[in-house]
Parts: C-alpha cells; sequence; structure tokens
C-alpha cells in the first residue's frame, strides 16, 4: 500500500505524554493520504491510513513490517512508536477535489486501527469523515477501536449522502486468548456491544471473525460464542479468516507463541510451512465451518431499518450474481 517515504514527509516532532506513558509520537506531514492498492486480491482499491503503528498491539498483526521500512522494529516499536499523519483531513480534501479523484469507494482500517489509543489525542477521523461526506464519498471502515461511537453523528450524516459501511474485527470472546494475542484492544464485548449501537443507529456493520488461531480461538463452541453474539448484535455480515503469517511478522508471532502456547509450536511450523495462508484446505474448512454456525444460529439477521434498506439497494441493482467468500 505504499511505501512510507513515498507517503510522509521526516518528521517534524516526537514525544510523549503521561496520559500515554510508554507510547511516542511522531509526528509527520502526509504528502498524500490517498493510497492506491495494486493487483486485484483485495476487495477494495484505496485505502486512507491516518497513523503507522498501532498501540492495539496484536500479536499476529500483518501491518509490523510497515516499521521496518522506516529503520524501526516490527515488535515494540510497532506498538509504541506511533507515526501520526498529523495532516490527513487537510491533505484529503485535496485529493478529493483533483480533476485526477473519481469517488470511488475508500477503506479505512486496512492496515492499522484508525481507532487505536492515538485517535483519541489527535481526532484525526473527525476531519477524515467530514470531508468525504463533504464530497459524498463512500467509504467503510474496519476498526477494534470502541471509539469509532464517538463520531456516530458524523456516520449518520455520511451515510445520508454516501454509501457507508462498517466492521469489527472480533476473532474470540475468550477472556484469556483476548488478553495475550490482543493487549492493547478494548474487551471483545464492548465491541460487540458497538456493532450493536452502530446497526441501531442506521449504520451498516458487520463482524470480521478473524484472525481464526489455530489451536487458540479456532474450537467450534468459541466461534459459536461469537457467531451467536454477532448475530443478536444485527450484524450485516459474518467473516472468518484465517491467520495468515508473512515474513517479519512470522517471526514476531512465532517469538509469542513460544511464551504463551509452546505446545503449539510443531502445529504451527507443519501448518505455515508452505504458505503464508496455511493450507487451502483449513481455510476452506474454516469458511464451511463457520458458515454452518451461522445457519444453526438462524442465519444473519440485520436490523430491520438496515435489511429494508439492502433490499431496496438489490431491487435498485437488480439480481445479484453469485458470490464465493474468498478468505484472505
Amino acid at each position: 500500500m505504499g511505501q512510507p517515504d513515498q507517503l510522509f514527509e521526516v518528521a517534524r516532532h516526537t514525544f510523549d505524554t503521561p496520559e500515554f506513558r510508554g507510547i511516542t509520537f511522531i509526528e509527520a506531514e502526509a504528502k498524500t493520504i490517498i493510497n492506491h492498492v495494486p493487483g486485484n486480491a483485495m476487495p477494495f482499491s484505496w485505502t486512507i491510513n491516518p497513523y503507522r503503528g498501532c498501540s492495539h498491539a496484536c500479536t499476529y498483526c500483518f501491518a509490523r513490517v510497515t516499521h521496518t521500512y522506516m529503520d524501526m522494529n516490527a515488535g515494540a516499536d510497532f506498538e509504541t512508536k506511533i507515526v501520526v499523519k498529523i495532516n490527513a483531513p487537510e491533505v484529503l480534501r485535496a485529493q478529493l477535489r483533483s480533476r485526477r479523484w473519481h469517488g470511488d469507494h475508500i477503506a479505512m482500517g486496512t492496515a492499522t486501527d484508525p481507532y487505536q489509543r492515538a485517535e483519541g489525542r489527535y481526532g484525526l477521523m473527525r476531519g477524515i469523515i467530514q470531508a468525504l461526506t463533504d464530497y459524498r464519498n463512500p467509504f467503510s471502515i474496519l476498526t477494534k477501536g470502541t471509539l469509532i461511537l464517538r463520531d456516530l453523528d458524523l456516520l449518520i450524516e455520511a451515510s445520508k449522502v454516501a454509501d457507508v459501511s462498517t466492521a469489527f474485527s472480533i476473532g474470540t470472546l475468550d477472556e484469556d486468548a483476548w488478553r495475550l494475542s490482543e493487549p492493547g484492544t478494548p474487551h471483545p464485548h464492548a465491541r460487540m456491544d458497538a456493532v450493536a449501537a452502530l446497526n441501531d443507529a442506521g449504520i451498516p456493520c458487520g463482524v470480521m471473525l478473524a484472525p481464526i488461531l489455530p489451536g487458540i480461538t479456532d474450537a467450534p463452541e468459541k466461534m459459536r460464542a461469537v457467531v451467536d453474539a454477532a448475530i443478536a448484535a444485527g450484524a450485516t455480515h459474518i467473516s472468518p479468516i484465517l491467520l495468515h503469517l508473512r515474513p517479519v511478522v512470522r517471526e514476531e508471532y512465532m517469538g509469542w507463541l513460544q511464551a504463551s502456547y509452546p505446545a503449539l509450536i510443531t502445529r504451527y511450523e507443519q501448518m505455515y510451512a508452505r504458505s503464508a495462508y496455511g493450507p487451502k484446505e483449513d481455510r476452506n474448512a474454516l469458511g464451511k465451518t463457520v458458515g454452518k454456525l451461522i445457519v444453526a444460529a438462524g442465519g444473519i439477521k440485520p436490523r430491520a431499518h438496515i435489511a429494508a434498506r439492502f433490499a431496496r439497494e438489490r431491487k435498485a441493482k437488480g439480481p445479484a450474481k453469485p458470490k464465493q467468500l474468498t478468505l484472505i
């Protein structure tokens, strides 16, 4: 999604503050903020990432490698040295009004989380959402941060003029697995409450049951708990994704696994020996298992006002072509 030196100038200020003890903010001036995603592997072509690095400290985060582009490490530096693109809203407005921009859908939260702790200090997302609203530009947000509810008023206004959707990443409701693998994130039950709040407000919100950690969060009863809670929260979709371990991230994750679940080391070494995405049969099996859990729970049940809107949109667009879920 672009090398960092193509996206912003050198940092102009670096500091830490008592209320964020242990976290250093590196303020930077962005050159551009809408990033093009090459190829067609992702279901989106454009992204916005106002931050680099993430205090959520998820052990498996695939974005960890991006810190190595800036001569920082993918471990502690990624979690505690957060690059803040302080002029993101202003740069976004300049790009949106450019004749070269055609109003394509923009995805946020596809790398580091826009609603991590730093957002509480900088509030960049309010300016970003307002700019997208003013230009009637469609967008989506994937997050683990319940801070998104602070911007519910703006999301409601945006949804009146553009297609807006959201999703929460909730891989498990298991307390031990959550605390060990995602130590900086809001409690998964708080995230599920946020899913319900967004859907109740008319903002479509789904759940990414992701990532599923083999041997840790993949037990059917653990996944069933997430599925049941997501359906109760009105989730517009429930999409499972098996853990993937790319180079650099793999080394970080395996070090954590050795310390937290040493008995699983051999299983992981075998499972990810040939592919960072794990065996295809395992990915397919996961999709089928979750699909059965959804059916057994009565199926997806979006809130009535959202379901009615989806029905109108489907009618306007005509019959949808069947799609096959790809687990990335």
